[in-house]
């Protein structure tokens, strides 16, 4: 099933698109002066990644929170964009009424759940997702949302829109090309820890195929970026560990200098592991580049539960969690 839902991807894009262009939003009473995107796990990486992605154009401030609580600068020049796939996220509920509290301009992203009903009670800002699926597969649905927001707020110009469409057209035409690169990419990661290394703006990406990893391969692995762990991680490869397998997202779009330090580190590492895998994004925007990243690390992380014989879709232990917490 999971294939199933990856194979999909850019079909939801599109769906998504449509959504977008669908939602009705209202303007703020007050200026807005920062933006704050909450949400975890699948609902959440859209907002890390969003606001990297935007992160040369935004007029405003953009951060993302993982957890209970806003931070204090939030209040009634903010806009605060809920996104929870189950709309039933214990810490997402809870930050929407802390915003509701400090009077921010909220829109909630869902497909129901408790904050659909908030957001009903209280005439927020409400964009509906399609529902009944794994939160992780569904994230071209909510980050296409907050484009859009963005956009609607004119934090962002509208350009994405393009974008998001190319990159679709881009996945599709070298759909092939991507499951069969990460097949062979799957064997070389099978048994080992994985290691992703990106530049500071891709950290999201990096993240989503550590998570889809964790999730779908019932896997550990870690990340780290360039150039920050340049001045720490790096002095931790001392000894051979043919465990390790390090994969390296490389975009001739980076600048140079991390570029270069990424050729460096190769270098060295490669005395370490002989397991490298360099994956050269591809794409002419930002945009085009992470969505051909998120789809071929998706691949990725679902041929590897395959080849350890393992469903994808099943996540008992965070259900378990769940379960545990709703009794404490």
């Amino acid at each position: 099933m999971m294939n199933e839902l990856i194979a999909g991807f850019s079909k939801q894009l599109a769906e998504a698109i449509q959504i977008g262009e669908k939602s009705h939003l209202k303007k703020h009473d007050s200026i807005i002066q920062n933006v704050l995107i909450s949400g975890l796990g699948g609902s959440g990486i859209g907002g890390t990644i969003v606001s990297q992605i935007t992160a040369k154009e935004a007029k405003l401030p953009i951060s993302v929170s993982k957890g209970y609580f806003l931070p204090a600068h939030i209040n009634n020049n903010s806009l605060v964009i809920i996104s929870s796939y189950s709309g039933n996220t214990e810490e997402t509920i809870q930050t929407l009424d802390e915003a509701l509290s400090k009077k921010a301009k909220i829109v909630c992203i869902t497909s129901g759940g408790k904050i659909a009903d908030t957001a009903k009670k209280h005439n927020l800002d409400l964009i509906i997702i399609p529902g009944g699926m794994p939160p992780r597969s569904c994230l071209g649905y909510s980050m296409t949302q907050l484009f859009f927001v963005l956009n609607f707020f004119q934090i962002i110009p509208e350009n994405f829109k393009n974008d998001l469409k190319n990159a679709i057209t881009l996945i599709d035409a070298d759909e092939k090309n991507i499951t069969s690169l990460a097949k062979d990419i799957a064997q070389k990661l099978a048994g080992k820890i994985p290691v992703i290394y990106a530049t500071t703006y891709k950290e999201g990406i990096a993240v989503r195929l550590r998570q889809q990893i964790n999730e779908n391969a019932k896997m550990l692995c870690w990340h780290h970026v360039f150039p920050e762990m340049n001045h720490n991680e790096l002095v931790g490869w001392r000894e051979k560990n043919e465990n390790l397998a390090v994969i390296f997202f490389r975009d001739t779009s980076d600048y140079s200098r991390n570029n270069t330090r990424f050729d460096i580190c190769k270098e060295v590492i490669s005395k370490y592991t002989s397991t490298l895998i360099e994956i050269n994004a591809k794409g002419n925007s930002d945009i085009e580049r992470a969505i051909f990243l998120i789809h071929l690390g998706d691949w990725i992380s679902s041929f590897l539960a395959e080849i350890k014989g393992i469903d994808a879709i099943e996540v008992k232990i965070i259900d378990h969690l769940k379960s545990e917490l709703a009794k404490r």
